[in-house]
């Protein structure tokens, strides 16, 4: 079967109990898998059945490819590419600097994913395990470009907010001096009433 045979999706709660069997035949923990299904790609083969499955996991810039399963391996060389063009398009779409996946078949490290440098292997997410062994990775963009770029969007927020908050608080101000001067208005107005008042009381009547 040729690639175009194939088809990748997003996973869905219907998908859940043919993942369970796929992830139980590759010997992967199923434990809490259930509330990570939005993690996972599945193919479909020809008659819809699912085929295979791969997860991709985002954390602080960097993904995670992980959890690869296949019912059928013979299909494995036509559908990785086509994961892997996914998880390229989700790796733009979230932003993703680097990838990272303990995926040891070879379709991997061929398409760029090598061992990490030691400093390399210290930017990987701490929820991730860097003492576990065989992690490959593959750089997509420049870390440190993203980071000062990131750093300069925060400081733009920040100074964005604190304009923001003291504009509110001028217009606070200005609302409360307002308020004042209509109630001191407001008082003049009603002691001058009661002054003319009193004054045409006061004033003598005519012959």
């Amino acid at each position: 079967m040729s690639a175009e045979t194939f088809r990748i999706r997003r996973a869905t709660v219907d998908d859940l109990a043919t993942l369970k069997s796929l992830w139980e035949s590759m010997r992967l923990p199923t434990d809490g898998m259930e509330k990570r299904l939005t993690e996972f790609q599945v193919a479909e083969g020809p008659d819809g059945r699912v085929v295979g499955a791969i997860g991709f996991q985002v954390s602080q810039r960097h993904g995670l490819i992980h959890s690869e399963a296949f019912l059928d391996f013979s299909v494995t060389d036509q559908v990785r590419p086509l994961f892997w063009t996914r998880l390229n398009s989700l790796a733009l779409n979230h932003g993703v600097a680097r990838l990272w996946t303990r995926e040891f078949a070879p379709f991997w490290s061929h398409n760029g994913l090598l061992i990490p440098s030691d400093d390399e292997l210290a930017r990987l997410p701490e929820s991730w395990d860097r003492n576990a062994e065989g992690w490959l990775t593959l750089r997509l963009k420049n870390e440190v470009a993203i980071a000062n770029a990131d750093k300069e969007i925060d400081l733009l927020f920040s100074a964005e907010k604190q304009r923001t908050a003291a504009a509110l608080d001028h217009a606070k101000i200005v609302r409360t001096v307002v308020l004042w001067l209509g109630t001191l208005f407001a008082l003049g107005l009603l002691a001058l009433a009661v002054w003319l008042v009193f004054r045409h009381r006061l004033s003598p009547s005519g012959p």
